[in-house]
């Protein structure tokens, strides 16, 4: 069977406000996952996976935090001679008014509208990099292809309080009836998981013409225009996604993706025999368990040591429990250091920070928020469930 053209773009260039302190030296999808990963190691396996070789990843906050972890798109088998890998950073083009950074998802694409003609693609596949799933987009494009729309939307259910997030959809036989883009009163909870496939003539045309007539604002996002007008004329599909998906976009989003992890039939498993979520690799030694050390449900990455206790928490390279310390429920970044005698509880600690000796994070546990510290801070004093570390200085 031969396999349609086929251009992948990985949408990696927003801020990722709602994730505080952990964005702000790192772009979105360049922010660590279940130890050693990063969010945008998934976005790649998966097209890896599907056997899907041109991806294009568009870039613009925090560029370099994402640019040295892809080397290149080799770790994806995506470094070939012809196709494979391209970045795209912001364009400085003046004369077509498409250059300096973009407004929103739509944006994006409408500035590279004819890079992607020149490509000469069947199907444009554009997604997102923060959420956690595993898909088949191949056979996605496939569904699409064999029908008449103009866009197939994956779709996926969420907690009903939750959908104004997202982009709310009503389904007819498969069909995308009505599309409402974050909306204050959500009419379903069946969402858009940021996974489409275009059918790019169309659909570049349509991004042409939603531009020019924008002027400087752009086009947007994609739930702002495009995706309105495609349901409206009828041209919109659905692919429904019934598996796990999780948007890490919230702190307590990220923090329970983590939880999710320790369960004893993890819904999402980075060691899947079938479909291994695969990163950048590196010559890091094995996890080191001391003698008294406590490790209970938890997840270690190479060149973490734990003396202490650690029950139910996700440790990055290089985290540290001493002996004497408690960490549960928790997640610790890269280099974060837990000293003898402090505890940490349903906390997230960012690469780099310590806890002093002594020093309570974080609460006793239940549904309280999760306490969160920033980057390479030191902390010295008790900090309650909740509570968050302010962000060094500029």
């Amino acid at each position: 069977m031969v396999q349609p053209r086929t251009l992948v773009v990985v949408l990696a260039g927003g801020a990722g406000s709602r994730l505080e302190s952990l964005t702000h030296s790192r772009a979105k999808p360049a922010v660590p996952y279940a130890g050693h990963y990063r969010l945008v190691d998934v976005v790649l396996t998966n097209c890896l996976h599907s056997g899907l070789p041109d991806v294009w990843i568009t870039q613009q906050t925090n560029p370099v935090s994402l640019s040295d972890h892809l080397n290149g798109g080799r770790p994806w088998d995506l470094d070939r001679t012809r196709g494979g890998f391209l970045v795209l950073a912001p364009s400085q083009d003046k004369d077509t008014g498409k250059g300096g950074f973009a407004t929103g998802t739509a944006d994006v694409l409408w500035r590279h509208t004819e890079l992607m003609r020149d490509f000469g693609p069947e199907a444009l596949v554009v997604v997102s990099s923060d959420a956690v799933y595993a898909l088949d987009y191949e056979e996605v494009v496939r569904g699409h292809l064999a029908s008449d729309a103009h866009v197939t939307m994956v779709t996926t259910r969420v907690e009903a309080d939750d959908a104004s997030r997202y982009g709310v959809v009503l389904v007819e036989d498969g069909r995308v009836t009505d599309y409402a883009y974050k909306p204050d009163e959500p009419k379903s909870d069946l969402v858009t998981n940021e996974v489409f496939v275009f059918t790019p003539g169309p659909v570049l045309d349509l991004l042409d013409e939603l531009g020019d007539a924008a002027g400087e604002d752009g086009p947007g996002d994609l739930g702002d225009a495009l995706l309105p007008r495609l349901v409206e004329a009828g041209r919109a599909r659905e692919h429904r996604f019934e598996d796990y998906w999780r948007d890490l976009g919230t702190i307590p989003a990220y923090w329970q993706a983590h939880m999710d992890l320790l369960s004893d039939e993890p819904p999402f498993d980075p060691g899947r025999e079938d479909w291994r979520l695969t990163t950048r690799g590196g010559n890091r030694p094995p996890a080191r368990i001391r003698a008294g050390a406590v490790v209970e449900d938890s997840l270690l990455s190479p060149s973490s040591v734990v003396a202490g206790t650690v029950c139910r928490s996700v440790l990055s390279p290089h985290a540290v429990v001493e002996a004497g310390a408690e960490v549960y429920q928790s997640v610790l970044l890269h280099g974060a250091v837990v000293r003898s005698g402090a505890t940490v509880r349903r906390a997230i600690l960012d690469q780099g920070v310590e806890v002093c000796a002594g020093v309570t994070v974080g609460g006793e546990g239940g549904d309280g928020d999760i306490a969160l510290v920033g980057r390479d801070e030191r902390i010295e004093a008790d900090l309650p469930a909740g509570g968050r570390q302010p962000e060094p200085e500029e």
